[in-house]
C-alpha cells in the first residue's frame, strides 16, 4: 500500500492506547488524593500512636505517587504487574494504620493513613483490565478497610460500594474506548484499502482493461477462433475487475472473513453475483465451505446446462441466517433422475453439497424441473459464525 494520510492515521491509531485519557485521570486522582491525605496527616498527626511509622508510610505514598505517575504516563510502561503491585503496596500501607492510629482514633472513625489515596488502585485496575479488574480491586480495598478497622459497618459498606462502583465504571469506559478505537481502525483500514483498490482500478482501466475490452469487441466481430479469444478476453476482463474492486478475503484478527467478497470473485461473463452492500463476516472455515459449495453448483451448471447457460449467485444476510442461492437457466433435471442415481450408489454433486452444508449446521435444498433450470438454496444459521 502507498503511504497515504489514511494509512498514516491507521498506523497512528494502532500504536496509541485508547485509554490514555483515563490514565491521565488516574494520575490526577493520585496527586489530588495525596494532597488530601497530607491534610488528614497534618490534622491527626498529634494523636498518632507511632509517628515514625506514620512519616514512613506517608513518605512511601509520596514516592510511589511520583513513580507510578511517571510509569502510567507512558503507554509502554503500563504493565499488568505494575498495576498489581500498586494494589499490593496500597493494601500494605493501609495495614500500617493498625499501628499508627490509636484505639481512640479508631473509635472516632479517624481516616486511615492512606485515606482516599487508597481509591486509586481500583481506578488503575479498571483502566488496565476493564470492569472486572476494577471491581475486584475495589473489593480488595474494601475488605482490607474492614479488616484494619476490625468492623464492617455502614461507613465501610458505603466506601466499599463507591470503590467497587468507580472501578466498574472506569473499567467499562476503558473497554468501550478500546473497542471504539478498534472499530475506527478497521473502518479506516477498509477505507484506505478501498481507496487503494480504486486507484489500482483506474490505473488498470487505462491500460489492461481497455486492451481486453477491445480484444473482446473486435474478436466477436471477426468470429471463428477470434471469437473464442474474445470470450477468453471477456472472462479475464471480468475476473480482473472483480479482483481490483473486491474487498480482500484475508482473515481478520478474530478469525473471520467476508463471504460477500469471496463470492464476488466467482463472477464471469455467464455468472452474475449479487451481494449485500456491507460485509458478511463469518468464520474462515465457514466462508471457505460456502464458497466451495457455490463453486460445485456452478461447476454442475457448466457441466450439464451447456455453454450458453447463465447462472446467478445471490447472497442474503437475514440476521438469524445466511442464505446463498445458485440458480441457472439450463434445461433442469427430470423428475426421478436424482433418486435413481442415489439408488444406484451415485451420490454425485448433490450429496456433496448437502454434506458440506450439513457439517456447518445448515440445510441445502434443490429446486428443479424440466425446462425451468435448477436452483440451490443453502441456509447456514448465524450461530455458525462462532461455531467450530
Amino acid at each position: 500500500m502507498t503511504d497515504t494520510p489514511l494509512w498514516r492515521a491507521v498506523s497512528a491509531l494502532g500504536t496509541r492506547d485508547p485509554a490514555t485519557p483515563l490514565w491521565r485521570g488516574v494520575i490526577v486522582l493520585r496527586v489530588t488524593t495525596l494532597l488530601f491525605a497530607l491534610g488528614s496527616f497534618i490534622v491527626h498527626y498529634d494523636g498518632y500512636a507511632d509517628k515514625w511509622l506514620a512519616w514512613t508510610s506517608f513518605g512511601v505514598m509520596t514516592a510511589w505517587t511520583v513513580l507510578s505517575s511517571l510509569f502510567y504516563a507512558r503507554p509502554s510502561s503500563r504493565w499488568p504487574w505494575l498495576v498489581g503491585f500498586d494494589l499490593v503496596l496500597t493494601v500494605a500501607l493501609m495495614f500500617t494504620s493498625a499501628w499508627i492510629l490509636t484505639t481512640k482514633q479508631f473509635d472516632a472513625n479517624t481516616p486511615l493513613i492512606t485515606t482516599v489515596w487508597a481509591a486509586v488502585p481500583p481506578a488503575a485496575a479498571g483502566t488496565r483490565f476493564g470492569a472486572l479488574g476494577g471491581v475486584l480491586a475495589g473489593l480488595v480495598v474494601s475488605a482490607v478497610t474492614g479488616l484494619v478497622r476490625w468492623r464492617f459497618d455502614v461507613d465501610v459498606a458505603r466506601d466499599g460500594f463507591l470503590l467497587t462502583a468507580s472501578g466498574f465504571v472506569i473499567g467499562l469506559a476503558a473497554t468501550m474506548a478500546r473497542r471504539s478505537a478498534d472499530a475506527l481502525t478497521r473502518a479506516l483500514r477498509m477505507e484506505a484499502a478501498t481507496a487503494e483498490r480504486e486507484r489500482l482500478a483506474r490505473s488498470i482501466h487505462d491500460s489492461v482493461l481497455q486492451v481486453l475490452a477491445r480484444v473482446r469487441k473486435r474478436g466477436a466481430e471477426f468470429g471463428g477462433e477470434a471469437a473464442e479469444l474474445a470470450k477468453l478476453a471477456g472472462e479475464q476482463e471480468i475476473a480482473l475487475r472483480a479482483l481490483v474492486t473486491t474487498e480482500p478475503t484475508h482473515p481478520s484478527e478474530n478469525g473471520t472473513t467476508d463471504l460477500r467478497a469471496a463470492l464476488q470473485l466467482l463472477a464471469t461473463p455467464s455468472v452474475q453475483v449479487s451481494t449485500p452492500a456491507g460485509e458478511v463476516q463469518l468464520p474462515e472455515h465457514v466462508t471457505v465451505e460456502l464458497v466451495a459449495v457455490a463453486r460445485e453448483a456452478l461447476s454442475n451448471v457448466e457441466k450439464h446446462a451447456g455453454e450458453d447457460a447463465h447462472a446467478w449467485v445471490l447472497l442474503e444476510d437475514l440476521g438469524t441466517e445466511v442464505v446463498v442461492s445458485v440458480r441457472d437457466d439450463g434445461p433442469g433435471i427430470a423428475q426421478g433422475v436424482l433418486e435413481r442415481a442415489a439408488a444406484e450408489g451415485h451420490l454425485g454433486i448433490a450429496e456433496s453439497i448437502k454434506g458440506r452444508v450439513r457439517d456447518l449446521g445448515g440445510s441445502a435444498a434443490l429446486d428443479t424441473a424440466p425446462g425451468q433450470g435448477t436452483e440451490w438454496e443453502i441456509k447456514v444459521p448465524v450461530a455458525a459464525r462462532g461455531k467450530r
